[in-house]
């Protein structure tokens, strides 16, 4: 794909790179290093599009990930250099709602080269309009209308796999077979992994799963799981003593043996909670980052998930 850019959207990006520079901006990471020739530049919001964009891309892409490993992603600033980097980037996959500033950023600088993965599939709404308003008081999310975690649904990350492909293949017509044939093989693997899922979670004692932050909704919702978070769609907002207390009654008054805590934020909120209720803890990645030098990728992160699910919830 050509690199060439016209004036107009030129300037902004170099006006963005220098000011980055005037504020004292130094250093050299993977994301700011030139496109190698005769790739697509993309940029990706954060891990599970960049595993996507990956996926879909092949050798024919060179992706830029705007979340550094190990790193929360839901309230992630954006750097001039990084802006700078969307605004030059032939193509970019987010998931609106997740991440205010990329959001914007796109929206700016690459509304016409870009995929919002949110729109590509059926939506749910926040918990505070799925729930009783009083049990998630100050959880809300304070920007999506939406619960914007589609990522946890195979099935829906299948249909972005797919719809991805497509758009690369518009974006690059010269390597759209290629493009087309991964995103084929990606949603098939997103498939077969819904499939165990499904065999995986069909016969259990609990459907109850106590959360971190509201993150499995669509896992929920796809599994016929009840989904029960002692933080928001944005982990960072902190509970009410209210909500705790109420979540200390609905984890006794449900049964549940187990309430997950996070990789990447952290869990004293949840621990605390479990030690109140006398229940165990355990780790359910809501994969929205990998730890850094982490070996796994989204498929094996969600087939852990499943293996701590299926004794949490005591299935057969």
């Amino acid at each position: 794909m050509s690199r060439t850019r016209t004036a107009l959207r030129a300037a902004p990006a170099t006006a963005l790179a220098l000011a980055g520079l005037a504020a004292g901006l130094t250093g050299c990471t993977a994301a700011d290093a030139d496109v190698p020739p005769g790739k697509t530049a993309v940029v990706a919001s954060f891990y599970p599009v960049a595993w996507l964009a990956e996926e879909v891309g092949g050798s024919d892409v060179f992706v830029r990930t705007l979340t550094k490993p190990g790193t929360e992603p839901h309230d992630l600033e954006l750097t001039a250099r990084q802006v700078a980097n969307v605004a030059d980037a032939d193509f970019a996959v987010y998931v609106k709602g997740v991440q205010p500033a990329v959001d914007d950023a796109v929206q700016g600088h690459a509304k016409d080269r870009s995929l919002d993965a949110a729109s590509l599939v059926e939506t749910l709404p926040p918990p505070d309009e799925t729930d009783d308003e009083e049990a998630h008081d100050g959880i809300r999310h304070r920007d999506a209308p939406y619960d914007p975690h589609i990522w946890l649904d195979p099935s829906r990350m299948a249909a972005v796999a797919t719809a991805l492909g497509d758009r690369l293949a518009t974006a690059d017509p010269g390597h759209a077979t290629g493009y087309r044939e991964r995103a084929r093989t990606t949603a098939g693997r997103l498939t077969a992994l819904d499939r165990e899922f499904r065999d995986g979670l069909k016969s259990c004692g609990r459907k109850e799963i106590v959360t971190a932050h509201a993150a499995f909704g669509y896992l929920a919702d796809r599994y016929g799981l009840r989904q029960i978070p002692v933080a928001g769609v944005d982990p960072s907002a902190e509970p009410s003593p209210k909500r705790l207390a109420e979540l200390t009654r609905l984890v006794s008054a449900t049964g549940a043996t187990t309430v997950f805590t996070e990789t990447l934020a952290s869990p004293e909120v949840a621990e605390s909670l479990a030690r109140e209720a006398g229940v165990r803890t355990a780790v359910l990645d809501p994969v929205e980052g990998i730890e850094d030098g982490a070996s796994g990728d989204y498929l094996t992160i969600m087939r852990k998930n499943l293996r701590t699910l299926r004794p949490a919830l005591e299935c057969s």
